[in-house]
């Protein structure tokens, strides 16, 4: 088996592409064959070094290596010419205005048995003879297919359902080359939760803004392979091995897949909340730029979904923040500063500043005031934090330490008394 991937160089990878170089990569995997990554770069204007790079950095982020290239399809101009006159001199294609056309039969229909959809079949009446080389010479998109799949040996062509048309003008210029097609397999599109074509409005619509926003490739590989694949009625997690092992375009839908960034959150979640302590510290540290204490990582873990939910949940732990002004009218009310002092007093007086002692000093402010746990340990964590976001109140200021935690409760006391 010989498949490809062949994105347009137009800018990044969006996910239904990604989807697609997945699952051409899990096929190759599956059943020894190669994995070809080809560039449809014949758009000069819009095939840039730097956008031929964003597609690289996404397949390398979501370490889909190819067997092959990637190749240019637009350093093969001689090869389309070459089977532009063969067509010419068989009398499948004639000049028209300096352009080329291929002779369409008059009668009869292109069938196309598709892995996925079955049965397609075109009748030939309703596709004009078309153009496959303009008049200044190059080849047009549907000519260039049909030559480079000819030629770079893919027996299966697995893309998007919006190549649907396309297929039967490449299966005819094969043909009159003399040549079988390929198998061909077309992917279903993709929506978002409302049922609508997906692009920017339902979040992430690239693999870029994914690694962005803090997913995991791994969990990425897992989400997309089920945007309209199933193993079973049940099987939500799958290693890569496991993938490869079971992927089969059988169980591909017809129906459009609906990409669910909630969804996708969710199972990151897991994934990330699996990590090793330190591996996780050392992607975190990747996405930041910075270096983070592995205590300040250790109890952020069960709170996250994704790595970029660490800096607004954990980074108090890295450097002191200003005071949110909602947080702070919202909590430093009714006696929070009194509460607030004992509860300095406590964690001065505590003899040591383990998670336990730290506990053990703020419970019992709780029972001398006689009040709710939050109304004691709201203003702590805004005097800590900032806000009233963090990981737990008891590893959080036990990780940020009695020194630090000290200084920033009486900051808070300052300001609560209007210095």
């Amino acid at each position: 088996m010989r498949v490809r991937f062949a994105p347009s160089p137009t800018g990044v990878l969006h996910i239904g592409g990604a989807r697609t170089a997945l699952y051409n990569w899990l096929l190759a995997h599956r059943h020894g064959g190669a994995f070809v990554l080809r560039i449809e770069d014949t758009d000069r204007e819009r095939s840039t070094p730097e956008n031929v790079e964003q597609i690289l950095d996404a397949l390398r982020w979501l370490e889909l290596d190819w067997d092959e290239g990637p190749l240019s399809q637009a350093e093969r101009a001689p090869a389309h010419t070459a089977a532009i006159e063969q067509l010419l001199s068989a009398g499948h294609a004639y000049e028209d205005e300096g352009a080329v056309r291929l002779r369409v039969p008059d009668d009869g229909e292109t069938v196309i048995q598709d892995l996925i959809r079955g049965e397609i079949a075109t009748p030939n009446q309703a596709i004009q003879d078309f153009v496959v080389r303009r008049s200044d010479g190059s080849a047009l998109y549907n000519l260039a297919v049909a030559v480079d799949d000819r030629d770079m040996g893919i027996t299966h062509v697995v893309r998007g359902e919006d190549h649907i048309s396309n297929t039967p003008r490449q299966v005819m210029i094969l043909r009159a080359l003399g040549e079988e097609p390929p198998v061909y397999a077309h992917l279903p599109l993709l929506h978002g939760p409302d049922g609508k074509k997906l692009s920017k409005r339902h979040g992430a619509a690239s693999v870029q803004e994914l690694r962005a926003s803090g997913y995991l490739p791994e969990a990425v590989r897992n989400y997309i392979a089920l945007l309209g694949w199933g193993y079973d009625e049940s099987t939500t997690f799958f290693t890569t091995d496991e993938l490869i092992d079971r992927f089969d375009l059988s169980r591909v839908s017809k129906n459009p897949a609906v990409f669910d960034e909630q969804k996708l959150r969710w199972m990151n979640g897991r994934y990330l909340r699996g990590l090793p302590v330190e591996e996780l510290k050392s992607r975190l540290e990747r996405l930041t730029g910075r270096e983070l204490p592995t205590e300040a990582v250790e109890i952020s873990q069960d709170k996250m979904q994704t790595l970029a939910d660490f800096w607004p949940l954990a980074g108090f732990l890295v450097e002191r923040r200003d005071f949110d002004d909602r947080a702070w009218s919202k909590v430093m009310r009714d006696g929070a500063a009194e509460r607030l002092r004992a509860a300095r007093e406590a964690l001065e007086q505590a003899d040591a500043f383990d998670v336990e002692t730290v506990e053990q000093a703020l419970r019992g402010v709780v029972e001398r005031f006689d009040a709710k746990p939050k109304d004691v340990f709201q203003p702590v964590r805004v005097a800590i934090a900032g806000t009233t976001v963090s990981p737990g109140i008891f590893e959080s200021v036990a990780a940020l330490g009695r020194q630090e935690t000290l200084a920033r409760i009486d900051s808070a006391l300052l300001k609560a008394s209007g210095g």
